[in-house]
C-alpha cells in the first residue's frame, strides 16, 4: 500500500503549534506515512521541531471558523495539541489524513518495520531470554520440571510460547488433554520458581467444566504433579465467586473440590476489560479538570475507581506472595483467559518476593517473559488509550495498571529496586505507540507469522544499551534478598502523577528536581569511588 494515497496535503506553512509545557509557536507542518512533523521557522537557528508518530493519536477532533480551523490531536500519551491551519481545504485534508493514516489495522504497515537505528542491527539479537534459555539457566527445575515443545507449531495453545516449563513426570499428552479441558488451550504452566524453597507459581486460563461439571483427569494428574510431595497448593482465581458460576453456565467454570482435594481455592475478584478501560477513561478526565475545585477533583478520582484496582492488584499479588514466601505453599494464579490480570499478579508477586526480577535487566526479563511471551494481546489491549470516541472493542489498560502498581511499589521502597521511574514511563508509553516491535501482536505465534523478529528492533535491548541504562537505572539502588511488602492501605496508595499528570507544569517542575537529585547522587557515587 502507498501511503502517499492517504496525504492530499503534505505541508503547510503559518501553521500555529499550541502544546503543553510550549509557548505557542509559527511554523511549517508537514504530513508522511508514520508522522506528522512540525518544524518551527520563526527564530532563526532556533529549530525547535516537533516529531509525533501517526499512532499515537487517540482521538482529533477538528473546527472549522470561516476561511481556517483548528484540528485539535488527542494522543495515547495523554498529550493534547492544537494546530491552527490557515486555510479550510488544508485543514480537511490534513485532519483526514491523519485519522487515516492514525488507524492502518495491517502490522507490517506499521513504522517499527520501517525504523532503522543507526546503532543498531536487525541481525543483533531479538528479545532477552528464550523460554529454552531461561530453563537452561534454572538449573535447580531440571530435578522435577522439563521443556515441553509440545506447542511447536501453535495447535496446543495459540497464545503460549512453543516451549513451556512443566513437571517432569507429565507427558505431552496429558499436557494436550489438559489444554482441551483449559480456556484458550491454556493449560497450567511454571512462570515461577522459588529458590528458598522450591515452591512455585503456576499459571492457566478457567477450565472448562461447564454446566454439567466435566472432569479431566489429565489436568488433575497435572496439578498432583505439581505439588507432588507437599500437603497442599492454593488456587487464586481472579474472579468472583459469582463471575466463576456464571461462567460455568457459557462452558467456563472452576476445579471441583472432590477432584482436585490437595488444593484450595481462594477467589480475588479483579475488574478487567471494559470496566478497567472506562475506570482510566474517567480518570484521564478528572486530571484534566481545570476548574480548581479540590471536592470536585477528590470526588471525580474516587469515582474512578482507578486506585482501587491498583490496592486490589497489590493486596492479590501480596497475598500470592505470602503463600509462596511465607507459608511454603506453591499456587496456581488463573482467570477466565489467563492473559491479563493473571500475567498482572503473578509479575507483581514476583517483583515482592524475587530480587533477581528487581534489577534493570532482570525486570525487564520478567515483563518479557510474562507479558509478551505469556501471550498478553497487546494489540488488542493497547488499541485506544482514554481519549478514543471509538466504541469499546478489547481495549483494556491491563498492562498500564502493571506500571501503576510498580511505581507504587518504587516509591515505597526506593532503594529496593534497580530501576527508575523513567523506565516506567517510557514503557506506558512504548506500549501504546513505539519504534520497537516489542509489543506490537497478540501472541508469539502473530509475530512469528509476521516477521516481528527479523524486521524490527527489540525495545528492552535498546533500554539495556549504556546510554539508556545510565538514564533508566536507580541510582539509590541498594538490592536486599528479603521480600519486599507493600502496603495497600488507602493513605499508602498515590495517584501517578508523573503519568496522569505529566503533561502539566508542576509535574515537569519534579521530574525536573528529580533529575537534579539523580545528578547529584551520581556525582557523590562517582566521588566515593574515586
Amino acid at each position: 500500500m502507498e501511503f502517499s494515497e492517504h496525504i492530499k496535503t503534505a505541508n503547510v506553512e503559518n501553521v500555529v503549534l499550541r502544546q503543553p509545557l510550549h509557548p505557542p509557536s509559527r511554523g511549517t507542518l508537514c504530513i508522511t506515512g508514520h508522522h506528522l512533523l512540525f518544524s518551527d521557522r520563526e527564530e532563526e537557528g532556533s529549530g525547535r521541531q516537533m516529531l509525533l508518530l501517526l499512532r499515537n493519536v487517540d482521538a482529533i477532533e477538528k473546527r472549522i471558523s470561516g476561511s481556517s480551523g483548528t484540528i485539535t490531536i488527542k494522543c495515547k500519551d495523554l498529550r493534547v495539541l492544537q494546530l491552527d491551519i490557515p486555510g479550510m481545504e488544508q485543514c480537511l485534508n490534513i485532519a483526514h489524513s491523519i485519522e487515516t493514516l492514525s488507524c492502518l489495522d495491517g502490522v507490517s504497515e506499521m513504522y517499527p518495520f520501517f525504523y532503522r537505528p543507526s546503532d543498531a542491527s536487525l541481525q543483533d539479537q531479538w528479545g532477552l531470554l528464550s523460554p529454552e534459555n531461561h530453563y537452561s539457566q534454572m538449573k535447580e527445575l531440571h530435578d522435577r520440571w522439563r521443556l515441553s515443545t509440545v506447542n511447536r507449531d501453535y495447535l496446543v495453545c495459540p497464545s503460549y510460547p512453543p516451549a513451556v516449563i512443566v513437571p517432569k513426570n507429565t507427558d505431552d499428552d496429558m499436557l494436550e488433554k489438559a489444554a482441551k479441558f483449559r480456556q484458550g488451550g491454556r493449560f497450567p504452566v511454571l512462570c515461577y520458581y522459588h529458590r528458598k524453597n522450591g515452591m512455585v507459581i503456576m499459571r492457566s486460563s478457567q477450565p472448562r467444566t461447564g454446566a454439567n461439571r466435566k472432569r479431566c483427569k489429565d489436568d488433575e494428574r497435572l496439578l498432583q504433579a505439581v505439588i507432588d510431595g507437599s500437603d497442599k497448593g492454593f488456587i487464586i482465581d481472579t474472579r468472583s465467586t459469582q463471575q466463576a458460576l456464571q461462567d460455568r453456565m457459557t462452558g467456563g467454570g472452576c476445579e471441583s473440590k472432590s477432584c482436585y482435594s490437595s488444593w484450595t481455592r481462594l477467589h480475588r475478584q479483579m475488574e478487567r476489560g471494559k470496566a478497567l478501560q472506562e475506570s482510566l477513561i474517567k480518570l484521564v478526565e478528572a486530571c484534566g479538570d481545570e476548574s480548581h475545585n479540590m471536592d470536585r477533583w477528590l470526588s471525580k478520582l474516587d469515582n474512578s475507581k482507578w486506585l482501587s484496582h491498583v490496592q486490589t492488584a497489590l493486596s492479590t499479588a501480596g497475598l500470592l506472595a505470602e503463600c509462596v514466601e511465607r507459608d511454603g505453599h506453591s499456587v496456581l494464579i488463573l482467570g477466565s483467559e489467563g492473559t491479563d490480570s493473571t500475567l498482572l499478579i503473578s509479575t507483581l508477586a514476583q517483583l515482592i518476593m524475587d530480587p533477581c526480577c528487581r534489577t534493570l535487566e532482570g525486570f525487564l526479563a520478567l515483563l518479557e517473559r510474562e507479558w509478551v511471551q505469556a501471550g498478553h494481546p497487546f494489540r488488542q489491549r493497547c488499541a485506544h488509550s482514554a481519549y478514543s470516541h471509538a466504541r469499546l472493542q478489547q481495549e483494556s489498560p491491563v498492562f498500564l495498571l502493571l506500571l501503576d502498581c510498580v511505581w507504587q511499589l518504587w516509591r515505597q521502597f526506593p532503594l529496593a529496586l534497580g530501576f527508575s521511574e523513567a523506565l516506567l514511563l517510557r514503557l506506558a508509553t512504548e506500549a501504546y505507540v513505539s519504534n520497537y516491535g516489542t509489543f506490537l501482536c497478540n501472541s508469539h505465534q502473530e509475530r512469528c507469522a509476521l516477521g516481528v523478529k527479523e524486521n524490527t528492533h527489540c525495545l528492552f535491548r535498546a533500554l539495556l544499551r549504556a546510554r539508556e541504562r545510565d538514564c533508566y537505572s536507580n541510582p539509590l539502588y541498594e538490592p536486599t534478598e528479603l521480600a519486599i511488602w507493600p502496603s495497600v492501605h488507602p493513605q499508602s496508595l498515590q495517584l501517578w502523577r508523573g503519568f496522569f499528570l505529566r503533561w502539566t507544569p508542576q509535574a515537569r517542575h519534579l521530574e525536573e528536581a528529580q533529575e537534579e537529585i539523580r545528578n547529584m547522587v551520581t556525582e557523590w557515587g562517582k566521588l566515593a569511588l574515586s
